[in-house]
């Protein structure tokens, strides 16, 4: 029941579900660790629980590629370095591990700027959404993708950018009253330069690979982790040290200092919180990379799932802590988002019957 082959529509489900799960064990885990202390949560603030979080979902991600020797990466071909022999695709998965260093504390910080939480979910991911069709477009031009965008992809990626519009305009504060937040600008540029980055690269190690030269999407995201580890480990240092410059003049920077010196009484359990979203991450990078799809495809698979699993978590966040219920405009962007995946449903069909022809799974 639970084999399926690589490429395969069941793998692809297989992932969905992992990262549905998961997905939505993250969601109740910020909206408890952040809830009100007069509400009877932990009532951490933004900063505390990015940094607890992070610590556990990247200690629990790296100890597995660590533990299961997933760096030893199937390679196109290697380079000599002081004697070493090196993966050829340590020059583009390292700045992507970086990339990945950025996007992680971005998201968090998007949500504790001042501005609607619902408008910084609605930007990042129509953001991705738009990056991946945007992507598909430059690699089929530069001769590197090889198979076209089937309509019902394009279709898909109008119905899913309609979902997470309905929210930015329905918003009564104003959705784009972020312009004029400098900070939030700053942060969401940064957030979707990143990920283009990253995801450009992902694709490209996808649609590079050599004849018989297997696609080892678990090499490179053991590398990838390592990297983005090792980046946010150093900028943590760096931060860490810095209070006596900056810490007069910048809040966040104090408190990011003291969230280690004085640690709350629930720091523990934030930091085991954390690895839901260590786990999240292995779904959404394999999910991201799937073999013989387009980035379109993925992309849209990766942000419809994770839309669909907000709603799940808010609904079970109203039923067993009293949480808010989902608003009209998330029950009308979820109509929507279904029939965004309606439309993916029939382009997985025709990829799968194209890349059985081609046999490539």
């Amino acid at each position: 029941m639970w084999k399926t082959e690589e490429g395969s529509t069941g793998r692809l489900i297989q992932l969905c579900i992992g990262y549905f799960v998961f997905y939505v064990i993250t969601g109740i885990s910020v909206k408890y660790f952040l809830g009100s202390s007069e509400q009877g949560f932990p009532g951490m603030n933004d900063l505390e629980y990015l940094v607890y979080s992070t610590i556990g979902g990247n200690v629990f991600a790296l100890s597995v590629v660590l533990i299961l020797k997933w760096y030893k990466i199937q390679s196109n071909n290697y380079v000599k370095i002081f004697g070493i022999n090196l993966p050829s695709e340590l020059i583009y998965i390292i700045p992507s591990g970086i990339c990945t260093a950025v996007v992680i504390p971005t998201t968090t910080l998007m949500y504790s700027l001042p501005i609607s939480v619902m408008v910084a979910m609605v930007m990042m991911r129509g953001s991705i959404i738009i990056i991946s069709r945007l992507i598909d477009a430059i690699q089929i031009k530069q001769g590197i993708l090889k198979k076209h965008v089937y309509r019902e992809e394009n279709i898909a990626v109008a119905f899913a950018l309609t979902a997470v519009a309905i929210n930015l305009f329905w918003n009564k504060n104003g959705g784009f009253d972020f312009i004029y937040n400098s900070a939030a600008v700053i942060i969401l540029s940064c957030y979707i330069t990143a990920y283009f980055i990253r995801i450009y690269i992902m694709n490209y190690y996808k649609n590079t690979r050599g004849k018989n030269i297997k696609q080892d999407n678990k090499g490179f995201f053991a590398l990838e982790q390592i990297s983005a580890t090792l980046t946010m480990l150093a900028a943590g240092i760096i931060i860490y040290y810095s209070t006596e410059i900056f810490g007069s003049h910048y809040k966040q920077v104090a408190v990011f200092r003291d969230t280690f010196d004085n640690p709350g009484a629930m720091w523990g359990w934030a930091v085991i919180a954390g690895t839901a979203f260590g786990i999240v991450a292995f779904f959404s990078v394999f999910i991201f990379m799937f073999k013989g799809r387009t980035a379109t495809f993925a992309g849209l698979v990766n942000r419809l799932t994770s839309l669909i699993a907000g709603t799940a978590a808010t609904l079970i966040f109203y039923f067993f802590f009293g949480g808010k219920f989902p608003a009209t405009e998330d029950w009308i962007s979820l109509i929507f988002i279904l029939i965004a995946v309606a439309y993916i449903s029939r382009a997985e069909k025709k990829r799968t019957a194209e890349l059985i022809a081609l046999k490539e799974i």
